[in-house]
């Protein structure tokens, strides 16, 4: 379950390279593209810029560089190329990424042209989540202080808090253990450790938690229609506390 520091400082590399592939989203003009024009891309800049490879296309049998979850999808919407991006749209590109056999995956919310204060305000308090997720990683700590914190802030802003989908163990495969569940008890749970390395990726919807999954087998959507967001990191527990594997340019600061 535990990485030796060897094989971390390849996840960081990956990382890395997946930081600059939203480097290279965030130039994007986003409005009257279509998903799979995004999708097409991205994965083009990985395979030929990066020297990488889409971890997620031909995982479990999906054919994408990306899943782009739009408005009140909640996860894993598939790039369509009728699927285009309007102004007020907010939009999640969730991206895996693998080099030299290590994956690191992240996700990002982006606001798409005007966007309402309702739906900016939900997106700004998922960002927030998510940090106080990676805020409650240390040695020591247990995931249920993890799923706490975020479960927490979403509650205090009025949001809920998505449960059937989870983060998770990473490495030389996408989905290792443990689960790690976004909602929790303060003090339960897995107890963490140095070198143990997996994804926090809250998703919070302005209404009820419930989702649905469509006809497709893969989109997942609220059932109440209201919008949703997601970000994700990919994170390893440090001697002293935790490294952010996919840290992108504009969050340094952190």
């Amino acid at each position: 379950m535990t990485k030796r520091p060897e094989e971390i400082a390849l996840m960081a590399e990956s990382g890395r390279l997946l930081a600059d592939v939203f480097g290279f989203l965030n130039a994007l003009e986003l409005i009257g593209m279509s998903t799979m024009q995004v999708n097409d891309l991205v994965d083009q800049f990985i395979v030929q810029e990066l020297k990488a490879r889409p971890a997620s296309k031909g995982q479990y049998g999906y054919a994408y560089a990306l899943n782009a979850s739009r408005n009140n999808v909640v996860c894993h919407g598939v790039p369509s190329a009728v699927d285009v991006l309007q102004s007020g749209d907010i939009v999640n590109f969730d991206i895996t990424l693998e080099k030299n056999g290590y994956i690191a995956d992240s996700s990002k919310t982006y606001l798409v042209g005007e966007v309402s204060p309702l739906a900016r305000r939900l997106v700004e308090v998922t960002y927030e989540a998510m940090w106080k997720g990676i805020s409650a990683v240390r040695p020591g700590a247990r995931l249920g202080d993890v799923g706490h914190a975020i479960e927490r802030h979403a509650r205090q802003n009025g949001y809920s808090v998505v449960r059937e989908y989870c983060g998770h163990g990473i490495g030389r495969e996408m989905h290792e253990d443990p689960q790690v569940l976004h909602w929790g008890k303060p003090k339960t749970g897995l107890l963490l450790q140095e070198g143990m390395v997996f994804t926090i990726e809250p998703m919070l919807n302005q209404g009820r938690h419930a989702v649905r999954t469509e006809d497709d087998g893969w989109t997942v959507v609220t059932r109440d229609g209201q919008l949703s967001a997601q970000f994700e990191h990919t994170v390893a527990v440090t001697r002293t506390g935790v490294q952010v594997l996919t840290l992108r340019a504009e969050e340094q600061r952190r």
